[in-house]
Formats: C-alpha cells, sequence, structure tokens
C-alpha cells in the first residue's frame, strides 16, 4: 500500500519545504507515502484518470476525522492492499465534479487553510496516525 499526495503547485517557501521533507522522511518507516507536485487541476485529474486506487480529495466541505480515525482509514486500506491518492488542489479547490468522482472528501480542518499549508498539516497527520499504528510514542493524544 502506497499512499500518494499529489499537489498542485510547487512550494516555494523553503521552510515549508524543509518541514513536510521532514515530516515526509518520518512517516515512510511506518507508511510508504510519496509527494508529486503538479502543476495544476488539469494535471490532478490526468494522475487522477490513471490512478487505480482509492481517490481522497482534500476539501474543505470533507469529513474531519480525528487522528485515530485518519489512523483507521490507513489501517483499512493497508489491510486492503490498496493505493491510495490523496488530492490537495489549488487556492480555488475542486469542482462540484470533482467532489462527486472522489471515493472521499476528507478536510483537514474546519477553518479554511492555505493549500501550501494544508501539505504540511496532511504529512504531520499521516506521521502521526502511522506513528500511532506502529505504537510509537509520538501521539500522545
Amino acid at each position: 500500500m502506497k499512499i500518494s499526495v499529489v499537489a498542485a503547485g510547487k512550494l516555494k517557501d523553503t521552510a515549508l519545504v524543509a518541514l513536510c521533507a521532514d515530516y515526509l522522511r518520518r512517516v515512510q518507516p511506518f507508511v510508504t507515502v510519496e509527494m508529486l507536485e503538479v502543476r495544476d487541476l488539469a494535471a490532478i485529474r490526468a494522475h487522477w484518470t490513471r490512478h487505480e486506487g482509492a481517490r481522497v480529495l482534500l476539501d474543505e466541505r470533507g469529513e474531519q476525522l480525528a487522528t485515530r480515525e485518519l489512523a483507521q482509514w490507513i489501517d483499512r486500506w493497508r489491510r486492503d492492499a490498496r493505493d491510495v491518492a490523496l488530492y490537495i488542489g489549488d487556492a480555488d479547490g475542486f469542482t462540484v465534479t470533482d467532489r462527486t468522482q472522489a471515493d472521499r472528501l476528507l478536510a483537514v480542518s474546519r477553518l479554511t487553510l492555505p493549500h501550501r499549508l494544508v501539505r504540511l498539516i496532511l504529512l504531520e497527520q499521516l506521521y502521526r496516525a502511522g506513528s500511532l499504528l506502529a505504537g510509537h510514542p509520538y501521539h500522545h493524544g
């Protein structure tokens, strides 16, 4: 099982790039995660059509999960040996058509967040959920 985080646009802030790279490195012992930066929503849709696993859009209208619930999603995907793509759109977000074609919608917060911060939050939560599944002490809650 592999999780692909597919994000529209390239991060330019070196501090955010470093933080995302750190969590991407840290999550690997627990869950195989790759980060793909694509040009725009059209490139996300092109990836979408080629991807054979679960397709989850990050969207403010999505389901809000506690970390333990995200860990349960990951555990289920792992048991099903199902690859997953988590799509982060651009500042305008996804269309109604995109949302209806997704397998699931996930919101990282009730707040509206800049898409570049969503990458960092998502990677940290993937690390936290993976460490929770592995019994690692990172998650204290």
